[in-house]
C-alpha cells in the first residue's frame, strides 16, 4: 500500500509540474481567443478579466525577473536561441522558464515531506526531476515545432512557385504564402513574417534566410536556403529554381511516405509475436488440448 501511495503522489507531482510549466510557457493562442471574445460578444467582464489576469502575469513573471537579477540568473545566449527556435518571444517566456525551475523543485520538496517512509531519497529524486523538467519540456517544444515547419515546406514552396510564376517577387510571394498559410501552418507564417520584419529592420536578405536556417536546423530549410542564395548570387531565374526544388521536395516527401511503408512490416513482427500468435494458439490448439486432456484422463481411470 506504500509503494501505490509512493507512485500515486510521484505521478501527481509529475502532472502538475508539467501543467503548470505548460500553462507558464502557452503560445499567445489562449490571448488570441479572449480577444475574440471581447470582439464578439463586448462584454467589458472579459476585458477586464483578461486584464487582471495579465497585470497579474506580469506582477509575478517581475518578482521572477527581480529574483533572477539577485542571483545572477542570466538567460545566455544559448538559451534564447532555444526559445527562438520552440517559437517564444520576448524575455517573458525566459522568466517562466526560470519560474519553472525555481518554484518546481521548492513545491516537490514540500509535497515530498509528507511521504512517510524514504522522505530524503523522495525529496531529492522528486526535486532533481522538477529541475530538470522544463528543460525537457522546452526540448520537446521544439522538435513538435521543428517537425511541424518540416511538413509545411512543400506546401509553402508550391505556393511560392505559383505566386512567382504570377509576376510576384520573391519577397513579396513569401509575404503572399505565410497569409494563405497562416490557419494551417503558423510556424512557417511565422518564419516568414521574421524574414520580412529583419529585411525592414535593414538586415541583408541572404542573412535573413540563413538565420531562418539557422532556427529551424532542417535538411529541407537549409537545402530551400541555400537555393535562394544561390539564385541571388548568380542570377539564376527563380522561378525554374523553385520548379526543380518543388519536385525534389515532393520526390524526397513521396520516398519518406515509402519507407515509413516499408518499416509498418517489421514493427507489426512484435505485435504480432506477443498478442495475436498467443491469440491464435489458445484458440486454435486449446480445444485440441483439452481433449486430449480428458482422454488421457479417460485412459488412466
Amino acid at each position: 500500500m506504500s509503494y501505490l501511495l509512493f507512485f500515486t503522489t510521484a505521478f501527481t507531482i509529475f502532472s502538475a509540474i508539467g501543467l503548470v510549466v505548460s500553462v507558464l510557457m502557452t503560445r499567445t493562442s489562449r490571448a488570441t481567443m479572449q480577444r475574440l471574445a471581447m470582439v464578439t460578444h463586448g462584454d467589458s467582464k472579459i476585458r477586464t478579466k483578461a486584464n487582471r489576469k495579465s497585470d497579474l502575469q506580469k506582477k509575478v513573471y517581475a518578482l521572477v525577473h527581480w529574483i533572477r537579477a539577485r542571483l545572477g540568473m542570466s538567460a545566455d545566449n544559448r538559451l534564447l536561441d532555444r526559445f527562438s527556435r520552440a517559437g517564444f518571444k520576448g524575455g517573458s517566456k525566459a522568466d517562466a522558464y526560470f519560474a519553472a525551475r525555481m518554484l518546481g523543485p521548492v513545491a516537490a520538496i514540500i509535497i515530498a515531506s509528507f511521504i512517510p517512509s524514504h522522505r530524503s531519497f523522495w525529496m531529492l529524486s522528486l526535486a532533481g526531476v522538477s529541475y530538470l523538467a522544463p528543460d525537457i519540456i522546452l526540448e520537446r517544444m521544439i522538435k513538435r515545432r521543428r517537425e511541424k515547419i518540416r511538413r509545411s515546406v512543400p506546401d509553402a514552396v508550391d505556393l511560392l512557385v505559383i505566386c512567382v510564376d504570377a509576376g510576384l517577387g520573391l519577397d513579396q510571394a513569401m509575404l503572399r504564402v505565410g497569409q494563405e498559410l497562416l490557419t494551417s501552418h503558423p510556424q512557417i507564417y511565422e518564419e516568414f513574417m521574421q524574414i520580412n520584419r529583419e529585411q525592414r529592420a535593414g538586415k541583408q536578405r541572404i542573412d535573413a534566410w540563413q538565420a531562418m536556417a539557422d532556427r529551424s536546423k532542417l535538411p529541407e530549410i537549409d537545402s530551400f536556403v541555400n537555393m535562394l542564395m544561390q539564385t541571388e548570387r548568380f542570377g539564376t531565374p527563380i522561378a525554374r529554381a523553385l520548379s526543380n526544388f518543388a519536385d525534389g521536395i515532393r520526390l524526397k516527401r513521396r520516398q519518406r511516405a515509402e519507407e515509413l511503408a516499408a518499416k509498418t512490416t517489421v514493427k507489426i513482427i512484435f505485435p504480432l509475436v506477443l498478442f495475436i500468435f498467443p491469440s491464435l494458439f489458445i484458440v486454435l490448439l486449446g480445444p485440441a488440448g483439452i481433449t486430449i486432456a480428458h482422454g488421457l484422463s479417460g485412459m488412466g481411470k
